[in-house]
């Protein structure tokens, strides 16, 4: 069986413009946000939120990337990969709202390297989840404050996602 798309750009375009009027709602405006995406979609999401944020409130809204690759308490039962780069915007993140942004959240392994990646960074007063595809499957209690799409899908299965800026197009397909 080949892969089965269940977002395409259009739909991938409207969760992200949901996703960020429910951040600047949560947060009541844009002061204090500073969003950090989780290389590699993470990081292109991240940025597209902040634009559409930025469109809508009028405000700049810094944004960063935060690698987790040394964080992770998977390392060794998955192939060695080179860290990506972490980037936090001059303002830092003592004291912010932090918006952590990654495309497809599955066991929730990352978002916990994430947390304990900020942590060495810096202290955040509110910590944040934003997620274009929540598949479920969770080993750890981790649940994500905006969710672009729930999408259920089999352990077997494998979620990928697309985006234009590394891939050429917008798309999440399923695949067995």
């Amino acid at each position: 069986m080949g892969a089965r798309t269940v977002l395409h750009e259009a739909d991938i375009s409207r969760a992200l413009t949901r996703i960020a009027h429910e951040i600047l709602e949560s947060n009541r405006g844009a002061d204090g946000l500073v969003l950090l995406g989780i290389p590699t979609r993470g990081v292109h999401l991240a940025e597209r939120l902040g634009g559409l944020i930025s469109g809508i409130s009028g405000t700049d809204i810094p944004v960063g990337s935060l690698d987790v690759t040394l964080f992770r308490d998977d390392l060794a039962q998955h192939p060695t990969r080179a860290p990506k780069r972490t980037d936090i915007p001059d303002e830092g993140i003592d004291g912010k709202t932090v918006v952590l942004v990654d495309d497809v959240l599955f066991s929730g392994r990352s978002i916990r390297a994430a947390l304990d990646a900020l942590q060495s960074i810096g202290r955040p007063a509110v910590v944040r989840l934003a997620i274009l595809v929540d598949r479920g499957h969770r080993e750890l209690p981790i649940r994500p404050d905006f969710v672009g799409k729930n999408i259920p899908s089999a352990r077997s299965e494998r979620v990928n996602v697309r985006l234009r800026e590394l891939d050429g197009a917008d798309e999440v397909t399923i695949e067995a």
